[in-house]
């Protein structure tokens, strides 16, 4: 493949980092469920899917329910935090991240896997490493 065909398939690739980013921060971080729902709206395809490891979640109002029940049960200052720089390329982006209050201990590690169509999240595997 020449130089110009790889320079045009690069542009035509998704911003990973700033797609799965904005997820952590204005979906699985964001407490104001309109805010929520707003952000699910940019960032995810009309019908998107959720694998969580006990569970699939069909649509962003659940998507949007997952993300404020692990908020309020985790309680106010739980966050999740990028542990690096997204990588992606053909539609599937990667980021490693960690979760715990703002101020305390990381709680739990993992790794969100995403295949994105058309700049949107389609489908989100929620990976956890072991503890």
């Amino acid at each position: 493949m020449s130089t110009a065909d790889q320079t045009m398939e690069q542009r035509d690739e998704p911003d990973y980092d700033h797609l799965l980013r904005s997820n952590l921060e204005r979906v699985f971080n964001e407490r104001d469920a309109e805010k929520r729902a707003a952000a699910l709206n940019d960032l995810f395809v009309a019908e998107p899917i959720l694998y969580e490891p006990a569970n699939i979640v069909t649509g962003r109002a659940a998507i949007s329910a997952v993300a404020g029940d692990l908020l309020d049960r985790f309680g106010p200052t739980f966050r999740f935090t990028p542990q690096s720089d997204a990588v992606g390329h053909h539609g599937l982006g990667l980021l490693s991240w960690r979760a715990g209050p703002a101020d305390g201990p990381v709680v739990i590690t993992g790794t969100d896997a995403a295949e994105i169509v058309d700049g949107r999240i389609a489908r989100l595997w929620v990976l956890l490493d072991p503890p």
